[in-house]
């Protein structure tokens, strides 16, 4: 049976506690992978128990899907409003866009995506539909402004670069691409 951390009260001290937990392990889960990541060392960092890491957090896989809500979320919210500032400008909405979007691939190391794609298939798959569903809202805006300006040629559909983008991104998005770049 699948675990989920359930919706807590925004401003507990649960909740608090929840997000410091979510913290520590995206930045460690992103810099060492899932598996090179245990929940005593979390706990140890976090100065808890284990006991107490897992009356906040059911299971490892349960965390490691609130990390990349937490992750989607931030991601969405940064790519909302460089759209909403940038609506008029095409050229710096999609340089502020691409710059967002290569900060975030960033804070990701290629033993993260290995490790997802390993042992989490079905939430590597979730992931991948969150970013694709992103890119064609968000940048389907700015290249459509880019169109009004004049700045992308009428002849090339909008829906192909953004094909293009999401290729490009799911092409650098793997652990062996992600490796030679370091």
């Amino acid at each position: 049976m699948k675990q989920t951390l359930l919706p807590l009260k925004e401003g507990s001290a649960e909740a608090a506690t929840r997000q410091r937990i979510v913290a520590a392990a995206r930045k460690h889960f992103f810099a060492h992978g899932f598996r090179g990541v245990t929940m005593d060392e979390l706990a140890r960092e976090l100065g808890m128990s284990k006991k107490t890491l897992y009356t906040h957090v059911p299971s490892k896989t349960a965390l490691l899907e609130a990390i990349l809500l937490d992750k989607l979320h931030e991601l969405e919210s940064e790519v909302s409003g460089i759209t909403a500032e940038c609506a008029a400008d095409f050229v710096a909405g999609l340089q502020r866009l691409l710059a967002c979007l290569q900060r975030h691939a960033a804070e990701i190391h290629p033993a993260f995506v290995r490790d997802l794609q390993r042992e989490a298939p079905d939430t590597f798959q979730v992931v991948e539909k969150g970013r694709r569903e992103v890119i064609l809202r968000y940048f389907g805006k700015i290249l459509g402004e880019g169109r009004r300006e004049g700045l992308i040629r009428k002849d090339v559909p909008v829906s192909l670069v953004i094909e293009i983008l999401l290729a490009a991104t799911g092409a650098i998005m793997n652990p062996p691409r992600m490796a030679n770049s370091a």
